[in-house]
Order: structure tokens, then sequence, then C-alpha cells
């Protein structure tokens, strides 16, 4: 018989413990599928963490003042599986038993919104953590916001479970470098430290000193030796906690699959069933009472219940503290509820232009510019930066201050050269809650961004991406720095809404769509280039970008021939083409769509009206790879863009290189009609 480690001096703990192994296994088993070892390690200290330190309300997973718990080791989902049906959340046996099925609520890695008490959708490592660090900078702000003398309303920590991918995942030096930077005190990440990735022996690819890694950071560092000692977890929780100044790594050092006779420290115990023998030979080596699969000692799971208990009591003492703090603070509670619910701040847009007679050409990012300043001073929690190119951007808030360890109230954040991390603690600050997230950088650069951007996607989190440079326009940096695929590749991406705005007054559209959306993030695509505002008293109504597509002026003489589409940039080139070929005797329709993802969201009578897939000829104009927009033009239509890497050169002598002319729109029209005769 298994002796258990001294530790477990009572039965009840070691049944608790046992229960997430058991559950972990059997669960894996029965799906065929699975990643069984990990949970195995971590079995005591999520026992630990969940029912004596986290402070959480298994009743009310949305208590707003709850500890965040981040499973950044997504594969190892059955740990907060079991972690969660042990403490009472709205999970059953049955949905264990479901591991990894169609329609259940244990999907293979742990996903936002579909299982109760998950936080954060995890599986590509790396991006647990840096959730993990936005949701710090999160509880810090709204406490530094709405916290008063004896009323503490916003007081909790956030703890990471990460491995070593996590922490081999570039994303994790950006993220951890910025945390040490800011102090970011309330923040705590558990290293699961057991030397074993799918290859085998973290030795073949790593020899890093992870606590001289985190201390040149400037955190708080401590290793336990032992994964199964209760005590020394138990200790590096408490420094952790009593840890003001800065974040803290526990360095935890486990054994996969601890309990396994055959399968401990292997890296078969990394992502495949132990084996129904197995199975049965761990149960034996560490006595558990049963060896039906699921069973857990009722005595172990009454006290795990407990937790429930103390979640309510918590959440009841905080429910009274709240209600004392609204009478004598009722402005401020209203705002807050309101900013926990996702809601806009009343008349938040009323300062924003909407720049009907523009005259000046100016770039639509700074056009961007000036009505992010105007939104920052009706929305407080309008939170963001650059990734070091704010003055390029125009993300800076006017008058705001920088977000510091001495000013953690202050609004601009600075990011440093570091897009993916910046990616990442976006998601973080919009999973938190309170908070409107929004960044910049070059649209090339949001290739280092686009595994963050697809999560905040899948997890419907309200992101807003500032991308200017969008285009060949930038000129003289070169292929390098051109985006030519870049609109199309994040086109792609399931729930992104993409805006690249033709000028002020739907750049002021733009905006207010953004701000708007809780269902998922939003990028703006915008000039460095000045372009040629549009005079909307004459021009229909910027209001119809809210389409995605909308006609920007009409065929002037007769049913059009052509129909020209052409977003951002391009449209001022579209329009100049459609006033050439009129002046042909060519009647011409012109297409503004700034937005594919809108535009795709409306009923097909609307899309035929703008589109007319019957006229004889359709264009499509925009400075990027034509690749796709046969899906609007048909297999007929004439897409005008770029196809291969830009060049450095003068913006005006890059568009002409390349075709993006008036000259050759009226041409291939022209071309188009002859063939047709």
């Amino acid at each position: 018989m298994h002796e258990p480690p001294n530790n477990f001096s009572e039965t009840i703990d070691r049944l608790c413990v046992d229960a997430i192994k058991v559950l972990s296994m059997d669960a894996v088993q029965i799906a065929n599928s699975g990643h069984p070892g990990t949970p195995m390690a971590l079995a005591p200290v999520g026992y630990l963490l969940w029912t004596k330190h986290l402070k959480h309300s298994p009743t009310n997973p949305e208590w707003t003042n709850r500890d965040r718990f981040v499973l950044s080791v997504g594969h190892a989902s059955m740990l907060i599986y079991s972690l969660l049906y042990l403490t009472g959340y709205e999970l059953s046996l049955e949905d264990l038993k479901k591991f990894r099925q169609w329609g259940s609520k244990t999907p293979g890695h742990p996903e936002l919104h579909h299982t109760p008490g998950v936080e954060t959708t995890t599986g590509p490592l790396g991006q647990g953590v840096s959730n993990s660090v936005g949701m710090a900078v999160a509880e810090r702000w709204l406490a530094d916001r709405y916290n008063r003398d004896g009323y503490n309303i916003v007081d909790h920590h956030t703890y990471a479970l990460c491995s070593d991918g996590d922490l081999m995942e570039g994303l994790s030096h950006e993220v951890a470098e910025f945390a040490g930077h800011q102090r970011l005190g309330k923040l705590i990440w558990i290293f699961d430290d057991n030397k074993i990735t799918i290859e085998g022996s973290t030795d073949l690819t790593s020899s890093t000193d992870h606590i001289s890694r985190f201390e040149s950071y400037r955190w708080h560092t401590v290793c336990v030796e032992d994964g199964n000692d209760l005590d020394q977890i138990n200790e590096a929780i408490e420094q952790a906690k009593t840890e003001t100044e800065k974040p803290s790594l526990i360095v935890l050092k486990t054994r996969i699959a601890e309990g396994s006779p055959n399968k401990v420290d292997t890296s078969s115990a990394h992502g495949s069933p132990l084996g129904l023998e197995e199975i049965k030979a761990t149960k034996n080596n560490i006595d558990y009472p049963s060896h039906e699969p699921f069973y857990v000692e009722p005595q172990a799971l009454a006290n795990w219940r407990k937790t429930s208990d103390r979640g309510e009591a918590a959440e009841e003492q905080w429910d009274k503290l709240y209600e004392s703090y609204k009478a004598t603070h009722p402005k401020l509670a209203k705002e807050y509820i309101a900013l926990m619910k996702g809601n806009l701040t009343q008349d938040w847009d009323t300062g924003v232009p909407t720049y009907e007679d523009v005259k000046e050409k100016k770039a639509t990012r700074s056009w961007s510019g000036e009505i992010l300043q105007a939104i920052a001073q009706s929305c407080p929690n309008l939170i963001g930066g650059s990734a070091d190119l704010a003055p390029s951007n125009m993300t800076d808030i006017v008058g705001a201050a920088d977000l510091t360890h001495e000013n953690p109230g202050g609004r601009v954040v600075r990011f440093g050269i570091r897009e993916h991390g910046m990616a990442g603690i976006l998601n973080g600050l919009a999973l938190h809650g309170g908070i409107q997230p929004f960044a910049g950088t070059f649209l090339i650069f949001s290739d280092y961004m686009r595994p963050s951007i697809r999560l905040a996607a899948l997890m419907n989190l309200p992101v807003k991406y500032v991308f200017t440079h969008d285009s060949i326009g930038l000129g003289e940096d070169g292929p390098t720095h051109q985006p030519v695929e870049q609109l199309m590749t994040l086109r792609a991406i399931p729930n992104l809404l993409d805006l690249r705005p033709a000028d002020p007054a739907e750049t002021a559209i733009a905006w207010r769509i953004a701000m708007e959306r809780k269902t998922g993030p939003t990028f703006l695509s915008l000039t460095r280039q000045a372009v040629p505002p549009l005079d909307r008293t004459t021009f229909p109504s910027a209001e119809g970008a809210r389409l995605g597509a909308y006609t920007l002026a009409e065929a002037n003489n007769g049913a059009p021939q052509a129909v020209l589409i052409a977003s951002g940039s391009e449209v001022g080139i579209a329009l100049q083409a459609k006033e050439k070929l009129e002046g042909q005797g060519i009647p011409t329709r012109l297409v503004s769509m700034p937005s594919w993802y809108l535009f795709s969201q409306q009923k097909r009578e609307y899309r035929d009206s703008i589109l007319l897939p019957d006229c004889q000829i359709q264009v499509a104009i925009e400075a990027g790879s034509t690749f796709g927009w046969h899906r609007w033009i048909g297999n007929e239509g004439i897409p005008i863009g770029i196809d291969r890497f830009g060049a450095s050169a003068p913006s005006e002598d890059l568009f002409n290189r390349f075709g993006i002319t008036v000259d050759n729109v009226v041409a291939q029209v022209n071309k188009r009609l002859t063939e047709k005769v």
C-alpha cells in the first residue's frame, strides 16, 4: 500500500486531494482523450488554493469582488472542472462524464461563457498568464477610482496556474516584464515545474533559471520543493499575498501523474489516457476507497462543499459593505455597477464630432485621435495606449496621466514594444470587467497580436484596436512596414469586426460602432496619408457605415453600368473615377464599404440592392490583397489591389506604380465594356 506523505496527516485532506486525481483520470479515460498527468500533479495546490485561499462564491460566479483564477495551463482542464464540481459550482458529475463531448459543459480546454466559474478561454500557452496581468491592472485601477476610506469594495487577488509551456512562450516574457515594472502586488502566478513536455524532459529545450529570470523582472519569488506538501504550499501563498509591492511567482516542483506507479514523471502522462489497468493500479497505490469511476468519498465532498458556504458568507459581507457604500457614495456606486455590467456612461458620445462639412485633408488616424479625445472626456473607464507608437497612432488621451504603480488611476498605458503582450493584457482588462480597453499599433504589426485577437473574438470581448498606417500609403518605410495581406487575414477571423473608414464622418461612426459593441472585438484600419473629406451636406450620411456598405454616390444618367466598391483611402480614388466615367457617358454607382463583417450581417435583399449583382461591371478598389473580394463582386468582377509585397517610395509613386489610380479604374471599366460588346 502507498503511504501518503507526512503532511497529509488528516485522512480527509488526502481524500479531497485524491478526488481531483480520480475525477481527472476517469474523465480523460472515458473520453479517450485529454491530459491527466498535470491535474494529478496539481491536485494538492488546487485543493489548498480553492478551499483555503481563493475568495469566490460558487453560487454566484459573477460576484464582482471575487478573486480571479486563471488556468493558463489550459490542457489541464480536468483540474478546473474537478474544482468547480467539488466546490459546488453549477457543474454536475454527469457533466464531468461528458468531458470533451459535443454540447457538454466540459470542453477540451476551458471556455469563457461555456462553463460557470471559468474566467477566460485558455489552451494556447501563454495566453492565460497574459490575461491575468490585465485582470490585475483592472483590479488596481478600479480600486483606485472607487475605494474610499472604510470602503474597499474592490479588493481581490488574481491567481494563475502556469506551466513550462506558458513560460517558454515569448508572450510570458512580455507580460511578466510589464507586470514587474507596474509592481502588480496582487498578481500571483503558480508555476507547475514538473520538468515534462510532450516530447520529453524540459532539459531537451530549456536550461532557464526561472527564479533568476523573474527576480530580474522585479517579481517576488519562492520555491516549493515538494508539490505535495500542503504546509509549504500554504506558506508560499501566504507570503505571496503579503507581498504588496511586487507580483509573485511560486515555483512548485511537482511530478506529472503523481500517484501513478508506472506513468509518473513520463511524457506519456501528459496528453494520453492512463489506461484502465494503470488507473486501477493508481487507485490501489494511493489507497483510494473505491475503484468505481468518478467516485468521491461523501465525507470528502462534504468538506469540499464547505467552500460554497464560506463563499456565500464572504459575498454577504461584501453586500453589506456595498449597501453602506451606496448610501454614502451613491454616484460612485451607481457608476461602478454600470461599468461592471459593461454599460457606457450616459451621453458618452455627446462630444464626438459629426464632421458633416470638413474642408481640410487629413489622415484618418488624425481624425481618430480627435474622436478618441472626445470619447475619453465622457467615458472615464476608456483606458489604453500603444506599443510605443502613440504619437503615430494618435492614441494618447490628452491631459490624462500615465497608468503606473505610483498613479494606478492613470488612463494611458505604456505597453512598450510588446504587441502580443499588449493584446493579451487588453483581453484581461475586458475579462475583469469595468474597463473599456483599447490599444494601437501599425496594421502590419497586428501579426504579432493575432493569437490574442483571435481569442478576443472567440470570447466575445469588446476590445478596440486602432491599426494605423494601413496600406502602401505609408510610403518610404517599404515592404516590411506596408500591410498587404493583413486586412484580409484579419477579416478571416470570425466575430472580428473590421472598420476601414473613408473620411472623418465615417471615422466618427466607426468609433461609435466600436464603443457600442459588446459581443466581440473591433479594429479600425486607418491611414497615415491624408485623404480628402466628403461634404456630408451633399453626400449621404455616414450612418450608412453601420450597415457595412452603402451607396455613396448614385449613377447620374440611368441605371448603373458599373459599380465601384472601395474602402478607406481608396474611396477618394473611386469617387474621381466615377466622375470621369460619368463624363464618358458611363452611369456609375459608388459604394463605400468600410466593414465586411457588418455588411455580411445584412439581409441578402439589402446586399443585392447595394452591390447590384446583375450589373454589367463590378470593380473593387483597395490598396491591399485582392484575395476574397470575389465574394462581393463575383467571379467576373474586377479587383484592383496589390498581390505582391510593396516597395520603398513616396506613397503617390507607389499608388501609381501598382495601378491603384483613377486612370486604371477607368481603363479597366472601359476594357470590360469593350469585351462585352
